[in-house]
């Protein structure tokens, strides 16, 4: 079978396919993915035929990948949350097509368009955290959210807690990551954080420019974050605690929903001595680390990419 993956070009929104696409590929299909060229190295190296829709840079719209897909006909398109034109696509040339989400169903006001309902969805994220009305939607397609990692730095374990720090692609340079750190630097902590070069960096903490986000969620004794969804649903598979400091888009969201499953804290007032007084809480609560573990659990419940695979397309 033939598949298009399509995908806003930004870690994201596309590593959040990638396990599927993956799992697709290995199953014997063959695979397309449609992004801007920034992510074109991982999509070539896991041989996932990229290709850049048209002028597409970010946004992928229906007149950038519309020739593209009637040349390829493929026998399933399968689109993220960010690029509904790749869906409205799929509908004029009358390909099968699904949405696949990235984390909680985002909220209006950031900058997505709403959704359609009619076509399914595979979601990934796990039902304690995610929308009610969507969880019980005829549509939704459950899938085991899977941390995707490019290899980068990492930690050695010490006797103290490991405090890992990020703020994800988008919001690295946030104005209020220097207090994050240097009240994280007030605890008694190994702290490692994924960010650019700073003028300062406290005693107690590493910076690196690129980490491997997947082995620092699993050594972690507490995520300290923006709220993105990747880092929100990737800390919660490794059953670890977090601190969630929103700064824009669905993040509040992701935010509240650690705080209402009990896996961790939210912080909006940033100060130095908030910041170190709401991690020590955190890594001081052993009932956040049981209920992220509690997610944990239900997240490895949900079905692997590789069975997903087989029944999405085992045949049109």
């Amino acid at each position: 079978m033939r598949l298009l993956f399509a995908s806003l070009a930004t870690p994201g929104h596309t590593y959040p396919l990638l396990p599927l696409a993956v799992a697709a590929q290995r199953a014997g299909h063959e695979v397309h993915f449609a992004s801007g060229p920034g992510m074109h190295a991982e999509l070539d190296r896991l041989g996932l035929r990229p290709f850049q829709p048209g002028q597409a840079v970010y946004q992928v719209f229906a007149g950038d990948i519309r020739t593209e897909m009637a040349r390829l006909r493929p026998d399933r398109v399968i689109a993220g949350w960010g690029v509904p034109g790749v869906i409205e696509a799929a509908v004029e040339l009358d390909i099968p097509r699904l949405w696949h989400g990235f984390g909680r169903m985002f909220p209006d006001g950031i900058g997505l368009e709403p959704l359609s309902f009619e076509d399914p969805h595979i979601d990934i994220c796990p039902p304690l955290l995610q929308d009610p009305a969507f969880v019980s939607a005829a549509t939704r397609i459950p899938l085991r959210p899977l941390p995707w990692s490019t290899g980068g730095a990492t930690a050695t374990r010490g006797e103290r807690p490991l405090v890992f720090v990020t703020f994800g692609t988008s919001f690295h340079v946030a104005p209020a990551l220097v207090d994050v750190l240097e009240g994280l630097a007030l605890l008694r902590a190994d702290v490692v954080a994924a960010a650019q070069t700073l003028d300062a960096v406290p005693d107690g903490v590493t910076v690196h420019p690129w980490v491997d986000q997947r082995e620092l969620l699993r050594q972690a004794d507490l995520v300290v974050h923006h709220g993105g969804s990747g880092t929100t649903l990737g800390a919660l598979a490794a059953g670890t605690p977090q601190l969630v400091i929103p700064q824009g888009a669905d993040q509040f969201g992701n935010a509240d929903a650690v705080v209402h499953c009990g896996a961790g804290r939210r912080l909006d007032a940033v100060s130095v001595a908030a910041v170190a007084a709401a991690a020590n809480a955190v890594l001081r609560d052993p009932a956040c680390r049981a209920a992220a573990e509690f997610v944990a659990a239900e997240i490895a419940a949900m079905p692997a990419p590789g069975e997903v695979a087989r029944e999405l397309f085992a045949s049109v």
